[in-house]
C-alpha cells in the first residue's frame, strides 16, 4: 500500500514537473512557432498566443474608441471570428451564416455559369460570411485579401479561409489572376471599405458625411471583365449568428468614364452601417488620411518640379 502511494506520488510529481518544463519552454517560444504549434492541433499554443496579446490589442481598442467596453467586445470579437471558425464544421455555418436571397447570385451568375464580383464591409461575421456562403452554394469562392506581415499567422489565416474550399487571392496576385481566368465560373469576394495606403490610387468622396478615400480596384476589375457585381450586407441575429443579404450594385455595360460602381457601393455601405451601427468595424481608422492636406502636398510638389 505504502509502495503504491508513494508510486502515485512519484508519477504526479514527474508530471508536474514535466508540466513546468513544458510550459516554460512553450513561453521562450517565438509567435511564429507557436502558430505552427496551433496549427497542428496544440490548443495550449493558442491559450499563450491569446494571453501574449490581449494586453497590446486591447490597448489599441482603447486607443481607437476610448470606450473599455466596446474595446473589449471587439477584442473577444476578432478572436472568435478567426479562430473559433477553425473548430466548426462546415453544416453549423449553414445556420450560423444563412443565406436570406440565394436566388439572386443565381441569378446573377447566370445559374452559376459567369463570374460575380462580390463587394462587402466591415460589418458582422465578415469570416463566417464566407464559410457560410461556400458551404451553402458549394461552387468557387474566391476571396481578395491582404497578407500578414508574420507568415506562420498568415499561414494559419489561409488555411482557415479555405478549409471549405475557397482560393483565397492576395492583393498583389489578384488583378492579373482575376484577368487571366476571367473565363473560368468563380465569385470574388472583397471587403472594400478600407481606406488605401497613399502610394496607391484611390478615389476621394463623402462617406459617413466626411471625405474619404477608397480603393478602385474592384471597379477597375468590373469594367475590365465586365463581370456583374452584387453587395452582401451582413446582419447580426444574436449572438453567434448571422444573415447575409445580397444587393444589387451593378451590372454591364458600364460607363468607363465614371466611378459609378465605387459610389453605389458607398452609397450602399452607408445604409448598412445607419441600420446597425454597432457591428461595424470603426477602429479601422477609415478616415485618417486628409484630402485637403494630401493635393496641398501635391500641389506643392509639383510646383518644385515645374521650377
Amino acid at each position: 500500500m505504502v509502495m503504491d502511494s508513494a508510486k502515485g506520488y512519484f508519477r504526479c510529481l514527474l508530471g508536474a514537473l514535466f508540466q513546468i518544463s513544458y510550459a516554460a519552454v512553450m513561453r521562450e517560444m517565438s509567435d511564429e512557432k507557436l502558430m505552427q504549434r496551433y496549427a497542428k492541433g496544440d490548443a495550449k499554443a493558442f491559450d499563450l498566443l491569446y494571453a501574449r496579446h490581449r494586453a497590446p490589442l486591447y490597448r489599441y481598442f482603447i486607443r481607437q474608441l476610448n470606450d473599455p467596453a466596446t474595446a473589449n467586445d471587439l477584442y473577444q470579437g476578432a478572436w472568435e471570428k478567426i479562430i473559433k471558425a477553425r473548430r466548426m464544421p462546415a453544416d453549423a455555418f449553414l445556420e450560423r451564416a444563412r443565406i436570406v436571397n440565394p436566388q439572386m447570385l443565381e441569378q446573377y451568375s447566370e445559374g452559376f455559369s459567369k463570374s460575380v464580383i462580390v463587394l462587402t464591409i466591415h460589418q458582422g461575421n465578415w469570416e463566417w460570411m464566407l464559410h457560410g456562403a461556400t458551404t451553402h452554394f458549394q461552387i468557387p469562392i474566391d476571396p481578395v485579401y491582404k497578407p500578414l506581415h508574420n507568415k506562420s499567422a498568415d499561414k494559419m489565416i489561409y488555411e482557415i479561409r479555405s478549409q471549405f474550399g475557397s482560393r483565397p487571392l492576395s492583393m498583389d496576385e489578384s488583378v492579373k489572376d482575376i484577368i487571366r481566368r476571367r473565363r473560368e465560373f468563380r465569385i470574388f469576394v472583397m471587403v472594400a471599405d478600407q481606406s488605401p495606403i497613399r502610394s496607391e490610387r484611390g478615389y476621394w468622396t463623402r462617406f459617413m458625411n466626411q471625405e474619404a478615400n477608397f480603393y478602385l480596384g474592384a471597379e477597375t476589375i468590373a469594367k475590365m471583365t465586365r463581370f456583374p457585381v452584387l453587395y452582401a450586407q451582413c446582419r447580426r441575429v444574436r449572438t453567434g449568428y448571422y444573415e447575409i443579404e445580397f444587393k444589387e450594385l451593378a451590372k454591364p455595360p458600364y460607363d468607363k468614364a465614371s466611378n459609378d460602381i465605387t459610389d453605389r457601393y458607398v452609397e450602399l455601405a452607408e445604409q448598412a452601417i445607419r441600420a446597425e451601427p454597432e457591428s461595424w468595424l470603426w477602429s479601422n481608422r477609415r478616415w485618417k488620411r486628409d484630402r485637403a492636406k494630401e493635393e496641398a502636398t501635391e500641389r506643392e510638389a509639383n510646383v518644385g518640379t515645374a521650377e
